[in-house]
């Protein structure tokens, strides 16, 4: 696939020509790594082969772990070949775009198949920008199962820190129908971390997250936020199954901080919108979804 990117200032003048291959994977979806997630969970799953996998928790299979000696400081790989080639690289993941034509099924062998769709620069308040979309295509017994755009943030920089703080305000009473308020502890946020193959430092290094990151304690993985969301769907859709989903992050969730998910029906019950939020009026992350 060939992308085309404006301009040769900024982020752009490093990405030109940056046109990295396509990545085959494949995985034998056994049950293990999703038994693994509802006991950090403590949701009382039960997996066996030709269950169906839960929306999102193909995120447990299909790993990547680089050698110890390629990660960078900050515990993501140093590089990588879906990693553009910025100096002082930072990456942030954005949201996500999930179709589903059917569900995998777990003890079933399925292949991931991933390449760049997209290569944006922009220019924000804290500066340039590249935004890289990264289309991944799920197929299990000959047919495509799901297709997931992924999309990530980049920005150049070294030595800065984030402005976040913290929610120190009460939540208010809930509105929404659905409703759950987790309370993930430095525990689930380990073992979630190493479920997904990520060891970004600010979700287990607290010395690290404060001190040379700047945010005010240990950061609560994005997609963690996304699966609580799209559980508040499986838990409360009375069977259906979920044919679309989109969500974005927009703001961290500290731990410690209470939350909140929320979820409400469309009024023909065919979707459902959902957000994350805390006190003051915080959102963290919204998501759309539909039926089948």
């Amino acid at each position: 696939m060939t992308h085309t990117v404006p301009g040769h200032s900024g982020l752009s003048q490093f990405v030109t020509g940056w046109h990295p291959r396509r990545v085959d994977r494949r995985d034998s979806l056994s049950p293990e790594p999703a038994c693994n997630l509802a006991a950090a969970l403590d949701s009382g799953d039960t997996f066996t082969e030709g269950t169906v996998l839960p929306l999102l928790w193909q995120w447990l299979y299909f790993l990547d772990w680089p050698n110890a000696g390629d990660l960078g400081a900050d515990g993501h790989p140093r590089n990588g070949h879906f990693l553009p080639p910025i100096p002082h690289r930072r990456r942030m993941f954005a949201g996500s775009r999930i179709e589903q034509h059917r569900p995998l099924r777990l003890g079933s062998p399925a292949t991931k198949h991933t390449s760049i769709a997209r290569i944006q620069p922009k220019t924000g308040r804290t500066g340039d920008l590249l935004f890289v979309t990264e289309r991944s295509e799920y197929r299990q017994d000959g047919d495509t199962a799901l297709v997931e755009e992924q999309n990530l943030v980049y920005r150049s920089d070294i030595g800065s820190t984030t402005s976040f703080t913290r929610s120190s305000e009460p939540l208010p009473p809930p509105t929404a129908p659905w409703t759950a308020e987790p309370h993930p502890d430095t525990a689930l946020l380990f073992r979630f971390s190493a479920l997904t193959a990520n060891a970004h430092r600010i979700h287990y290094d607290h010395p690290y997250t404060t001190g040379t990151e700047g945010y005010p304690g240990l950061v609560v993985h994005g997609p963690l936020l996304a699966v609580y969301m799209a559980e508040l769907c499986r838990r409360r859709s009375d069977d259906k199954t979920l044919r679309s989903f989109e969500f974005r992050l927009r703001q961290p969730v500290i731990l410690e901080d209470r939350f909140r998910v929320e979820g409400t029906p469309t009024p023909n019950s065919a979707g459902v919108e959902l957000a994350i939020t805390s006190g003051g009026g915080r959102v963290h992350a919204t998501a759309t979804g539909t039926y089948t």
